[in-house]
């Protein structure tokens, strides 16, 4: 399913909303519920330069490589500026699924606001392609 406009490849997240800032008073308790119910069951890491490392295998790997990623932005709902995001992955060596949690706006680290704009601007997943 198409994601929001300009953001072309992204998906919706497993609750079948649009990717994007949450309008309503979702918490992130709920998003991951929401991704594990799907299936994401792993947990991510950000590294530096832009890396994600994957906790079942500990492979690291250029956020640009994770080509079926969804992300859900969130806004506390008791307070704006708990700005985070959600986004469900598939590590490309062991093919975990899991969700990665990032602060983004002014409090993300360096290494958090790399990861989320590599997979912003990732291209979205070839459906030709073949997992390997």
């Amino acid at each position: 399913m198409p994601g929001g406009a300009g953001n072309p490849g992204r998906v919706a997240s497993p609750d079948d909303e649009l990717v994007g800032v949450a309008r309503d008073a979702t918490t992130i308790l709920e998003v991951l519920d929401g991704f594990e119910r799907a299936g994401y069951r792993g947990q991510f890491m950000c590294r530096a330069d832009g890396e994600i490392e994957c906790r079942a295998c500990r492979q690291r790997f250029p956020a640009e490589a994770v080509g079926d990623a969804q992300l859900r932005r969130l806004e506390g709902a008791s307070d704006p500026a708990d700005m985070l995001a959600v986004a469900a992955l598939t590590c490309p060596r062991c093919r975990v699924r899991g969700t990665l949690v990032l602060n983004y706006g002014p409090l993300a680290s360096p290494e958090d606001a790399a990861v989320l704009g590599r997979l912003e601007s990732s291209p979205p997943p070839d459906p030709q392609a073949v997992p390997s």
